[in-house]
């Protein structure tokens, strides 16, 4: 019984260390996905810390002090593990308000969060068409469900500039689908074969061919928003802000870089991603060396009055992209007069939507559905 009892205040331990990267960055060390799961799954394992705290205190008897410890240590990591849900209700009471002022048009008919929807099914899929835009380049292509000539969201995939493909979280392309717009989920070309701008000039590409056959997919020409995660973030930011083409309705980032010297100039060679070689040789070298390929990768350096309306939304732990990253872009688009919001969300790392019922993913929707009405109307 005493060896049961060390196992519940370790076990303890285990719930109070995950529900610690709800506050402080994911260290380089360990695995990032441990923050994802704290973060997004926590509401669930606070429920077992919880039933671990009752069970302990039921086997007290004769040994309080180490019952009475695995009791405090799971109630602790508990509250960690809550706050994503106590800080996630913060902001949807103010988020609405927020969407409004930035893009004006009206709130969706539902709320922000709820923790109700913990509890919400995954959305069915619908038929994915493969199609070839570019020799060797394919995207797969989500018709809207019940619209015609709907507007058209281009997702760019994550993955370090290296890695990733197309067929990356399919759910969220489905909800897009079901809530009525075309979606074209793209592959580009990687790194450290291909270099910057291949992956500018493949985006444009799948744009162009989206464009061209519009009318078989069911989608308006004049109607496209591009949503990149991670590196595709960059890739969207800067061909959004660089292309100066009316079509692109709006730009949605998801923790992404947007200035490629801020980027280099802070990273580390000895950090997660060893992110310096990531860029070299995504970029062609450092930027001593390839100063028009960081320039022109930059979207931050290119936002501009007149430039699309942004949604950019960022985890302020992220262990991969520092979310100081949106904060300057937000500061830029404030300067330049760019309808645009960001939600930061401080209990988030990468990938905060891969639990579409999870606290971020929950308001990332809200604030999606919100924006994507009020830009392509």
């Amino acid at each position: 019984m005493g060896m049961l009892r060390l196992f519940l205040l370790l076990l303890a331990a285990v719930f109070a260390a995950l529900g610690a990267l709800t506050v402080f960055r994911s260290p380089d060390w360990s695995n990032w996905k441990l923050a994802l799961l704290a973060g997004e799954f926590g509401h669930w394992l606070a429920v077992a810390a919880l039933a671990l705290a009752i069970t302990a205190w039921g086997l007290r008897a004769g040994h309080g002090a180490t019952a009475g410890a695995t009791v405090v240590v799971s109630v602790v990591a508990a509250g960690l593990l809550l706050k994503p849900t106590v800080e996630a209700r913060r902001i949807a009471a103010t988020l609405p308000a927020e969407l409004v002022k930035a893009f004006g048009g009206v709130a969706p008919a539902r709320a922000a969060f709820a923790v109700g929807n913990y509890f919400s099914a995954a959305p069915k899929p619908v038929a994915v068409e493969t199609r070839e835009f570019a020799p060797g380049l394919k995207l797969d292509f989500y018709r809207a469900v019940n619209r015609v000539a709907a507007p058209c969201v281009i997702v760019i995939h994550g993955g370090g500039w290296d890695s990733g493909d197309r067929e990356q979280l399919p759910a969220f392309n489905y909800w897009l689908a079901r809530l009525g717009y075309g979606v074209a989920a793209i592959d580009y070309r990687l790194a450290p074969k291909s270099t910057w701008p291949a992956q500018r000039d493949d985006t444009l590409a799948a744009m162009a061919y989206v464009k061209a056959h519009a009318a078989e997919l069911g989608v308006d020409a004049r109607r496209l928003v591009l949503l990149g995660r991670s590196a595709g973030g960059q890739i969207a930011s800067a061909v959004a802000y660089e292309s100066d083409d009316p079509a692109i309705r709006g730009l949605v980032s998801f923790y992404a870089p947007h200035d490629m010297f801020f980027a280099y100039t802070y990273a580390r060679e000895d950090d997660i991603l060893k992110s310096p070689v990531l860029m070299r040789q995504y970029l062609g070298g450092p930027p001593a060396a390839a100063k028009a390929n960081y320039e022109s990768a930059s979207g931050h350096q290119h936002a501009r009055r007149g430039s699309p309306p942004t949604l950019l939304m960022h985890g302020t732990i992220d262990t991969l992209v520092w979310y100081r990253h949106s904060v300057r872009l937000d500061g830029k688009l404030t300067g330049a007069q760019v309808p645009h919001a960001y939600v930061a969300l401080p209990w988030a790392t990468h990938a905060f939507e891969f639990n579409l019922a999870g606290p971020s993913a929950q308001l990332a929707t809200y604030a999606l559905e919100h924006f994507l009405a009020a830009v392509t109307k």
